[in-house]
C-alpha cells in the first residue's frame, strides 16, 4: 500500500490545482478577481491598451513597496545589511574601552584581592633591612641601592657600632667609611650620600629624622621610595615604596601601564584606602622578591595564578615551578606558602588566571 504525498514532498504523483487563467490559458494574478464575461471576453486592441495602462499604473507602487508596508515618504529603502551602517558625515560615537577590556570597579575589586591573598601567604612582611630606630633605617635604606637587603644587613652592624649617632657619621673620616661600605657596591657614592644626610639631620634637625616627606626628600641621597619607606615604617605613616619588585609586577598585573615612579605611586595608590600602602608595599616585593621573578616567575606555585593576567609567562608546572621559589632555601621563618597543589584544579592542572576583563 502506497502512502499519500503528504504536504511539502515534491512526488511525481502529487497533483495540484491549475491556477486560475482565462479563456485564452493566461493565468490571473493571485488575489486578482476576473468575472466570467471577462475571461470569454476576446482579447481586443483597444482591450490590451487599456490593460497596459493600468498596469504601468500599478507598476510603481509594486516595485517601491515591500510587501504589506507602505514606504516611507521621503525615506529611500535600505538594504537590510546597509541599515545599521553609519551614514557619511554622520558624528561618531566614540566609546572609550578600559584598558585591556576590564573595568575600573573590575580593576580594583582584582588589585584589592591580591593584596588579601598575598597578606594571607606573607602575614608576617615586613622590611627585610635591620634597623633600630629611625636614623638606622635611612641610612640602610640609601645603602640598599643597587645591591641586597642581605648584603646591607652584613654591613650597617660594623658601621652602626661605629658611628651610631648622624653627628658621629657626619665627623667620620671619609675613607674609613668607605671601606666599611665597600661591600655594598658603589661605596663611594653612597658614602658621600650618607655622610651628607648625616650632616644636614646634625645641623638643620637636631640630629633627629624628620617625619614629612617634603623634608626627607632634601636629604641627600634620599627620593620618594626612601622617604615612604622610612615615613611607613619608622614612623606609621602610609606610603607606597616603588622599588624594582613593585614596578615590574603591577605593571605585570596590569594595575597600570606607567613606567615613572612617581606616576606609579599615584596610579595604584589610587586602587587603595590610604591605611593599606605600606603593607601593599610590603606584600608586592616580597612577592617579587621570593615567587614573581622578572626571568623566572613561578607561575605553577603562585597563590594568585586565577587573579594574574600574565600567567603563563613563568614556569607553570607545579613541581618545577616550587623548585623557582627563592625564598624556601633558607628563608626567614614565619612564612607561609601554600604547597602547589592548592592552587590545581580538580584535574592536577594550575587553575586558570581569571584574564583582565
Amino acid at each position: 500500500m502506497e502512502e499519500e504525498p503528504t504536504a511539502g514532498t515534491s512526488g511525481a504523483a502529487e497533483e495540484r490545482p491549475a491556477p486560475p487563467g482565462n479563456a485564452a490559458g493566461e493565468a490571473v494574478p493571485a488575489g486578482g478577481s476576473a468575472s466570467a464575461d471577462e475571461a470569454a471576453a476576446p482579447q481586443t486592441p483597444e482591450r490590451k491598451a487599456s490593460a497596459r495602462k493600468a498596469s504601468a499604473r500599478k507598476a510603481p507602487a509594486e516595485k517601491s513597496a515591500p510587501a504589506g508596508k507602505a514606504p516611507a515618504a521621503g525615506r529611500p529603502l535600505v538594504a537590510p545589511g546597509k541599515a545599521t551602517a553609519a551614514l557619511k558625515g554622520a558624528p561618531v560615537k566614540s566609546v572609550v574601552e578600559p584598558a585591556k577590556g576590564e573595568s575600573r570597579i573590575a580593576l580594583v575589586r582584582r588589585a584589592r584581592r591580591i593584596n588579601r591573598e598575598l597578606a594571607e601567604v606573607f602575614p608576617y612582611a615586613h622590611p627585610e633591612l635591620d634597623f633600630e630606630n629611625p636614623f638606622q633605617l635611612l641610612v640602610a635604606t640609601v645603602l640598599s641601592a643597587q645591591t641586597t637587603d642581605l648584603r646591607v644587613n652584613q654591613t650597617t652592624p660594623a658601621l652602626f657600632a661605629q658611628y651610631p649617632t648622624p653627628e658621629d657619621l657626619a665627623a667620620a673620616d671619609p675613607e674609613e667609611v668607605e671601606e666599611i661600605l665597600r661591600p655594598c657596591g658603589f661605596f663611594r657614592a653612597k658614602t658621600r650620600s650618607v655622610m651628607g644626610l648625616s650632616k644636614v639631620l646634625a645641623e638643620d634637625f637636631g640630629g633627629e629624622v624628620p617625619g614629612r616627606l617634603e623634608d626627607l626628600v632634601k636629604l641627600p641621597g634620599v627620593g620618594r621610595k626612601t622617604a615612604f619607606v622610612v615615613l611607613g615604617n619608622a614612623f606609621g605613616r602610609p606610603g607606597i615604596t616603588v622599588d624594582t619588585h613593585f614596578q615590574r609586577l603591577v605593571r605585570r598585573w596590569r594595575w597600570t601601564d606607567e613606567t615613572d615612579p612617581d606616576k606609579i605611586e599615584a596610579a595604584v595608590g589610587a586602587l587603595f584606602p590610604k591605611s593599606d600602602w605600606t603593607d601593599l608595599s610590603h606584600h608586592v616585593i616580597w612577592h617579587g622578591r621570593r615567587i614573581c621573578h622578572a626571568r623566572k616567575p613561578a607561575c605553577g606555585a603562585c597563590p594568585i595564578a586565577p587573579l594574574c593576567p600574565a600567567y603563563g609567562e613563568g614556569e607553570t608546572d607545579p613541581e618545577k615551578a616550587r623548585k623557582l621559589l627563592k625564598y624556601e632555601k633558607g628563608g626567614l621563618p614565619g612564612q607561609r606558602l601554600k604547597p602547589p597543589q592548592a592552587y590545581l584544579d580538580a584535574g592536577g592542572r594550575p587553575a586558570p588566571p581569571l584574564r583582565a576583563g
